[in-house]
């Protein structure tokens, strides 16, 4: 019997794939509000990411919705008609088993933020100006 011979890196590029497969179909059930949830149709909502586990068996879906508006909302809605999302999301794929979704926020924005608030503290731009003007001199 012959084993799957995929190598660590060709497997990792599988999931990658599948993720992103994952997040157009639920960014397109979404926009064209199939869920016909009320919450969901009323807010644009941004997939921003899908993370597969190895095994492709789970997914974790990171959301944004526009302006961040009630977030939690949204989250707990998407979290609600979860059944719908991968019943489509598994007749989409055509894969043999279909992931199990989890909506998480994305927070990625937030960090960048904070990120952009901690650089433009002056304390920092000075120590940042500081290391610039020694790697020219």
């Amino acid at each position: 019997m012959a084993r799957n011979s995929t190598s660590p890196e060709q497997q990792s590029v599988r999931v990658l794939k599948v993720g992103e497969r994952v997040r157009h179909i639920l960014s397109e059930l979404l926009a064209r509000g199939e869920a016909h949830d009320n919450v969901l149709t009323a807010h644009a909502i941004s997939v921003t990411e899908v993370r597969m586990t190895p095994d492709l068996r789970n997914a974790t879906a990171y959301v944004k919705p526009l302006l961040g508006e009630d977030e939690t909302v949204v989250i707990k809605a998407l979290r609600t008609n979860t059944a719908f999302f991968q019943r489509e999301v598994a007749q989409r794929l055509g894969l043999k088993f279909a992931p199990r979704l989890k909506f998480k926020p994305d927070e990625s924005f937030d960090e960048a933020d904070r990120i952009e608030r901690l650089l433009a503290d002056p304390k920092v731009a000075r120590d940042l100006s500081d290391d610039d003007a020694d790697s020219q001199g």
